[in-house]
């Protein structure tokens, strides 16, 4: 019987490696053959710009593999972009968004955010805020509720937000047998959408920052030129509307996210398979600590929210101070400097790979810029636009590009210099405007499987990246359609 089984298994193993073989031989052959065909220069590409975003939404949905797919998909627009300079070139833009002030800026602070968790959880600071919020939470419901309300008061960034609720209610939601799924959505969803509707948040410094650069604002009025466009952020407002009303239970859970519920009713586990990978908590087994304190949760994270506000909302100067501070508290609790050390070194170590995942997506991002496919898409849109129509194909335009691309604020950078001249050509308002894209750049972080949003949230809550994408984009597209009907509405109003 179990030789049997043996030349079952070897013959499972070598029906996969043919068909691995045979599938990406047919992709390396396809890649060549579409490199050869395609015009030499980009600016000739027009509808073809699009066939990497195509190849690498079918990839994903096949092989629910996000790595492979980005890095292919880099390599597909490099082939375009360059034929047999592909190599060089495709190097070229993994060590630029390696290199680049972003990417090392996301690197700090996350990897030492990784840190300051592990060492909060160690320290039985995690284990003791789980057991204040369940004496007070006592249903799934209002541990859901405490989850996105933790969510809003840390408004300010929506990193720190998604690393902070994210570690801290994980384990909460975990004793109500709350899919990570469902913890993932909460967590996600009051996190961007909160940030940008208030005016005093990193991203009202940012895009109140790019506003004031295409002259829509005074120099060192960003904030209160931000404010302006707050109302106009229908998306933002629609996200938290569409939260809260699947936490009281208005809107039923449907499609992937009750297929997730009925995984842990069959008695399955917590987090879909593959979570480990992605998990800010991999590599060591939750166990109970003796006498947990609740201080080892609050003034870490008090110290952590305090310093990235008195620096002038500045995460990194933050979490710097924050991990300076743990090293004197803990110490002086008790903890060896080795201990400490050790444990922000695992929770750096746990970020490296969604760290990993987010340079493949910034450099699919700069790919695609090179062959022209936002430009393509940008150019087919407003081709023949009217005034009245002008919010909702902005903002059907830029949510596609974002879903896309995955760049987030980077499309903010380049989206305003291409909408601010439109509008003011067509007679309308660009701050109406600026408001679209600000919504547009949130949905497409929503639903996209691979921003910045959706890796660090994943890693946060222990939840594959996939499942989480797939499972928030029901209920995001509500909300976009609540948001798209909104925006229809609005340029009739108004013009």
């Amino acid at each position: 019987m179990s030789t049997s089984m043996t030349k079952v298994k070897e013959l499972t193993k070598g029906d996969m490696l043919r068909r691995n073989i045979f599938f990406y031989g047919v992709m390396i052959i396809a890649f060549a053959i579409i490199g050869f065909l395609v015009p030499d220069d980009p600016a000739d590409f027009g509808i073809i710009s699009a066939l990497p975003a195509a190849f690498l939404i079918i990839f994903i949905f096949k092989t629910k593999r996000i790595i492979e797919a980005l890095a292919l998909a880099v390599i597909l627009t490099t082939i375009m972009g360059y034929k047999g300079e592909f190599f060089g070139v495709f190097n070229e833009i993994i060590l630029n968004n390696v290199m680049d002030e972003d990417m090392a800026w996301l690197f700090i602070v996350c990897g030492l955010m990784g840190g300051i968790v592990a060492v909060v959880e160690t320290s039985g600071g995690g284990y003791a805020f789980g057991n204040w919020v369940t004496k007070k939470a006592k249903t799934e419901k209002s541990t859901l509720l405490w989850t996105a309300v933790c969510s809003l008061l840390l408004s300010i960034d929506d990193y720190l937000s998604v690393l902070t609720t994210g570690s801290a209610m994980t384990p909460v939601n975990d004793r109500h047998r709350t899919p990570r799924e469902m913890t993932a959505y909460i967590v996600d969803s009051t996190a961007a959408p909160a940030c940008v509707l208030n005016p005093i948040s990193t991203w009202a410094v940012f895009i109140g920052g790019l506003m004031v650069a295409n002259g829509l604002g005074e120099p060192g009025s960003q904030v209160l030129t931000y404010a302006q466009v707050v109302p106009y952020n229908f998306y933002a407002m629609g996200a938290l509307l569409v939260l809260f009303l699947v936490i009281i239970g208005v809107i039923p859970k449907f499609g992937p996210m009750k297929k997730a519920y009925e995984r842990i009713h069959a008695g399955g586990p917590l987090a879909p398979p593959g979570s480990e990978r992605i998990d800010i908590r991999a590599g060591k087994e939750a166990a109970i600590p003796e006498n947990p304190k609740l201080r080892n949760f609050f003034v870490p994270m008090l110290v952590l929210v305090s310093a990235t506000i008195l620096f002038g909302f500045d995460m990194q100067m933050g979490v710097v101070t924050a991990i300076g501070f743990n090293f004197i508290w803990f110490v002086l609790q008790g903890m060896s400097p080795e201990t400490y050390v050790d444990e922000v070194l695992r929770g750096l170590k746990n970020m490296l790979m969604p760290l990993f995942m987010m340079i493949l997506a910034f450099s699919f991002a700069d790919g695609c810029e090179r062959i022209g496919f936002m430009d393509f898409v940008v150019d087919t849109a407003t081709a023949h636009i009217t005034l009245q129509y002008l919010p909702i194909t902005i903002f059907l335009v830029f949510a596609f590009t974002e879903f896309i691309m995955g760049i987030n604020w980077g499309m903010y950078i380049i989206a305003l210099p291409m909408v601010v001249p439109v509008t003011l050509a067509l007679g309308g308002d660009p701050i109406v405007m600026v408001g679209v894209v600000a919504a547009a750049g949130v949905w497409g972080s929503h639903c996209c499987f691979y921003s910045d949003a959706t890796i660090l949230t994943s890693a946060a809550t222990g939840c594959d990246n996939f499942r989480h994408a797939i499972t928030q984009i029901p209920y995001g597209f509500i909300a976009g359609i609540l948001a798209g009907i909104g925006y229809l509405f609005l340029g009739i109003i108004l013009y």
